[in-house]
């Protein structure tokens, strides 16, 4: 294959003078050139060039995209977006009138020859290739293009080096390479000697980490730099103070180091300054109060430090944000001054102190968010006098004092969140009925008063939460008008009165929470209307009367806390149709037996307190007085009875290692519509129908009745597991598989417990797990099917991109985000269809809310990441931060999904022993990746292809894909096995990398 495509780039050097010439001769017909690209050159699925025909004015100028100037020489050929494919037309350049070319937004492929271009398309003012599929490296442009001022290769697929000699473009004023594959140096010296440039767009790129160049201040006439997620290291230079015409400056989701320079203070046309997710540390330097032009400053995520500097905080910003820094100190009084300023963003950090007085006074302040900071006094009076203020977020400080009445005229209020407070006093009513607030946070304050019935004016609201304050009187009925609420959350106040028989009108309800109040009377009993509701509390209050039967009806309720009460008569049977995570009926009045699904030793502590209750089972509770029965039926029974308990001790003794059993029945879970209906699944769990284990348990074949084939696996403790692990992990399957719906994510369809035994049952995969299929462990027809499917190429890309589609499904979808801490091939499983399922979430973690009060925890949110006892996870696939620091995100699955994608590639465990002592797969690619760099030399690129043979699973077809499509997969596999977390991108992004890649692959 290099041999062939040595001698085809030769022949077109060797034929590159005559179309040199051909290009240039004067009677070159532009009408017949289009023609010829139409017919010849380009594909065309949809007929967008239709106009493209001969006709009998010889005429290109009526053309579908095709410009000419006054003399009819066509100019500027325009194929932006009409879904044309196919190699890079050079035959185009051949119009030697031609000065723009644009191709953006279409399916052209293949790589850009520089000899090709060099000789045909240096006449070129404009070149845009943007949006297409190309690969390759970029092109190396000659002197020749003295005229060309933008060029544009972004959203493609070229890797590499940005060639030099682009810095010696003498009329460049544009050059974009936004979003490919390039893993060269990010800024190279050598475009500081471009000085016509005016925007230079370079972000969005796995290059290997690189600085700024200290030369940058050569650029003029730069107004825009962009170069955001580029692996950027090192400190900004100070010859930055150059760049006077520069408006808008980007080197956000870096690795960049060191203080901002005061010399940022040069950038005196600037209206954007984007420095955020670096590891900037130091103050804020006041040179920046100098920018008198300056919109939007954002330096969040990194580790700044300090106070705001008075003229800093006097701005005219619109917005200022340094979220998710280390901040000490107060905000100083001069940030009430900004006439301009409409956010305010300065949460998650570590601010003390009183808000500035008049702050909001002089301002139009339209989002206003210091929440979870260490703020105290007062609330400042002028928040809304701009009447723009939409979000009021201060949850998590110490703010004290009441209200401000700004706030209760401020109809232009739609999220308000002023939980973990202190503050005080009475709402007023006009703020009650503000009518745009969609989330209301009262929570856990010492607000008191009642609630008004002004209320019913928040028509739009979703959630309600005034739990944790000392609220009174009754609820008014009012509250019922409130149609649109999800969330209504009145615990822990001084509530009083009965709870409003139209509560039921809330159809969208699905927390409802009204516990320790005063509430009396009966609950409602009409509730069928109520089928969304998943948790109702309504205890520690007195409420009378009989439990409604009702409550069994209600379709997803798993949340029922009805405890100190002073409930009475029977506890309903039909609650024993529910599937219940949470069951509390204790310290009421009730009497009567125990209804058979709910009289087992799971549910015991949540029926005591009731001397009533009585059960033929538990013996926390009397036995139930029976009727009496005749002698023969009592004797025949007892006979039957001996026999069953004889029968039942000789099956626990013949399968007791194999079985876990108990004589309680089983609490089953459904997660699926269909039930369940297997208390003798167990049964069918034998070393026959056993298809794996690990260190929670065995895996079992079994079909169930329905006639599905399920994947059931028994947890079990081992010397690797003890049992509080064992209910960790089964926990943590149950609480993240149990809300997690994708097509790329295994379903978990029941669990079943009984005492200490765990049983999780999951749909079942036909071809088991890309791990097996990987290395040769799959047995029978299933090794002959996979090994058969995975010869192919495109196989194990379409698995690659359903299983980031599963991770980016749980770190953007799920609220909170889900990391599922233990990716790997093992626990990709493959379907009958080969189509790839995210599975094992045994060491799924939620990435928790920020909390307030613990220094650990603060401090684990202030970096993004969670802080977790010990490492979890597997050797080989374990990201080296989350090793040595036990902080775990999102980035540390990225990186275990990095190791995937290169045994995707090679074939090989990320530990094969032929990668040497010492060596990951990691570190074995990294440095044959390293060492054989392609650049535009075709001897090295010739080199740079031999290695990636090397390294490509041999059991892959070569006919199914070519080489430079597997080279791009592996350089995002590069990408996200970066060192630093930074640089790798979010699994949202990879899917979107994958979903790129499939170029020679479909045709």
């Amino acid at each position: 294959m290099t041999l062939l495509r040595s001698l085809s780039f030769l022949l077109l050097l060797l034929l590159s003078p005559q179309l040199s010439a051909a290009a240039t001769t004067s009677d070159a017909n532009d009408y017949e050139i289009l023609l010829r690209v139409k017919t010849s050159h380009v594909d065309d699925p949809y007929g967008n060039l239709a106009s493209w025909s001969p006709n009998s004015a010889h005429s290109p100028c009526n053309f579908t995209g095709v410009r000419c100037d006054n003399s009819s020489a066509v100019t500027s050929v325009d194929l932006s977006g009409l879904n044309l494919s196919g190699p890079f037309p050079y035959e185009l350049c051949r119009i030697a009138s031609l000065r723009d070319l644009y191709l953006e937004d279409n399916y052209f492929n293949g790589s850009l020859s520089s000899p090709l271009l060099n000789s045909l398309c240096s006449h070129l003012r404009f070149l845009n290739v943007s949006g297409n599929l190309f690969v390759g490296s970029l092109p190396e442009l000659s002197g020749n293009f003295s005229g060309l001022e933008v060029l544009d290769f972004s959203f493609n697929n070229f890797s590499g080096e940005i060639p030099s000699s682009f810095g010696g473009l003498p009329a460049i004023s544009l050059l974009s390479t936004i979003d490919n594959l390039l893993n060269g140096t990010a800024f190279p010296e050598s475009l500081c000697n471009a000085s016509s440039l005016t925007k230079l767009w370079i972000g969005y790129n796995p290059y290997k980490p690189s600085s700024i160049p200290k030369d940058v201040g050569n650029l003029t006439k730069l107004e825009k730099l962009w170069v955001a997620g580029a692996n950027l290291v090192g400190e900004i230079p100070a010859s930055i103070s150059k760049l006077k015409s520069l408006k808008n400056f980007d080197v956000s989701g870096n690795g960049l180091s060191g203080p901002i320079p005061e010399e940022i203070g040069g950038l005196e046309s600037a209206v954007q300054i984007e420095l955020y997710q670096n590891n900037l540390y130091g103050g804020l330097p006041e040179s920046l109060a100098g920018l008198k032009f300056l919109d939007r400053f954002d330096a969040s995520q990194n580790n700044l430090s300090g106070q705001l500097p008075e003229k800093i905080a006097a701005m005219p910003l619109s917005s200022l944000n340094v979220n998710d820094n280390f901040f000490f100190g107060e905000i100083p009084q001069g940030l009430a001054g900004n006439p301009k300023l409409r956010q305010l963003r300065l949460f998650n950090n570590s601010f003390t102190g009183t808000l500035p007085s008049d702050l909001g006074k002089n301002s139009v302040l339209e989002e206003f968010d210091v929440s979870s900071n260490d703020f105290s006094g007062g609330l400042p009076e002028y928040l809304c006098s701009g009447k723009n203020l939409t979000k009021i977020m201060v949850f998590n400080n110490r703010f004290n004092g009441t209200l401000p009445s700004s706030l209760s005229r401020c109809d232009s209020l739609s999220n308000v969140r002023l939980g973990n407070n202190e503050l005080t006093g009475e709402i007023p009513s006009t703020f009650w009925g503000i009518g745009g607030i969609m989330l209301l946070d009262l929570s856990n304050n010492k607000f008191e008063g009642p609630i008004s019935s002004s209320i019913s004016g928040l028509k739009v609201a979703t959630s309600v939460l005034l739990s944790g304050n000392n609220f009174s009187g009754q609820i008014p009925p009012e509250i019922c008008q409130l149609i649109k609420l999800t969330v209504l959350d009145l615990t822990g106040n001084g509530l009083s009165g009965q709870i409003p028989a139209c509560i039921t009108n809330l159809t969208k309800l699905q927390k409802l929470e009204m516990g320790g109040n005063l509430l009396t009377g009966q609950i409602p009993s009409s509730l069928s209307s109520w089928a969304d509701l998943t948790e109702l509390d309504l205890s520690r209050n007195q409420l009378i009367g009989d439990i409604p039967k009702q409550l069994g009806a209600l379709p997803v309720l798993n949340y029922l806390d009805l405890s100190r009460n002073l409930l009475s008569g029977v506890i309903p049977v039909e609650l024993a149709r529910l599937t219940l995570n949470r069951f509390n009926v204790s310290d009421n009045r009730l009497s009567g037996q125990i209804p058979s699904g709910l009289d087992r030793e799971f549910f015991v502590t949540s029926l005591w307190g009731n001397p009533g209750l009585c059960s033929p089972d538990l013996q926390a509770f009397p036995r139930c007085s029976r009727s009496s029965r005749p002698v023969v039926l009592i004797a025949v029974l007892a006979t039957l009875s001996f026999c069953l308990v004889a029968l039942v001790l000789s099956l626990v003794w013949l399968l007791r290692e194999k079985i876990c059993y108990r004589k309680r029945p089983w609490k089953i879970t459904s997660f699926q519509r269909a039930g369940p209906g297997e208390g003798d699944l167990l049964d069918r769990l034998t070393e026959e129908n056993l298809i794996g284990s690990g260190g929670s348990g065995k895996v079992y074949k079994v079909r169930l009745k329905s006639g599905q084939m399920a994947a059931v696996k028994r947890l079990t403790s081992n010397s690797s597991m003890d049992r509080p692990d064992v209910e960790l992990v089964f926990k943590s399957e149950v609480e993240t598989l149990g809300r997690v719906l994708h097509g790329n994510i295994v379903k978990l369809l029941f669990s079943m417990v009984r005492d200490g035994c765990q049983v999780l049952v999951y749909e079942y995969m036909e071809n088991g797990s890309l791990g097996d299929a990987l290395h040769g462990k799959s047995e029978g027809k299933i090794r002959n099917r996979c090994s058969a499917a995975l010869s192919d190429w495109r196989q194990r890309h379409m698995i690659a991109v359903g299983a980031a589609q599963g991770l980016a499904y749980l770190h953007h979808d799920c609220v909170p985000a889900i990391v599922h801490r233990d990716v790997k091939s093992n626990n990709i499983l493959l379907d009958e269809e080969m189509n790839s399922k995210v599975a094992d979430f045994g060491l799924a973690k939620p990435l928790g809310q920020h909390r307030h009060g613990t220094t650990t925890e603060a401090t684990s949110m202030a970096t993004g990441r969670e802080v977790m006892s010990k490492v979890a996870g597997s050797y080989g696939y374990i990201a080296p931060e989350y090793a040595y620091t036990l902080k775990v995100n999102e980035k540390s699955d990225v990186y275990s999904f990095g190791v995937v994608l290169l045994e995707l590639i090679t074939g090989k465990r990320p530990n094969d022993p032929s990668f040497g002592d010492g060596k990951d797969i990691v570190k074995w690619i990294t440095e044959i990746a390293l060492s054989s760099q392609p650049t535009s030399d075709d001897e090295e690129s010739e080199s740079y292809e031999d290695s990636l043979e090397r390294v490509v699973d041999p059991r892959i077809d070569p006919t199914t894909c070519d080489y430079e499509e597997i080279e791009k997969v592996l350089n995002i596999a590069l990408a996200c096995t970066s060192g630093l977390p930074a640089n790798r991108p979010t699994m949202r992004r990879v899917v979107e990398l994958l979903k790129d890649r499939k170029v020679a692959c479909s045709k």
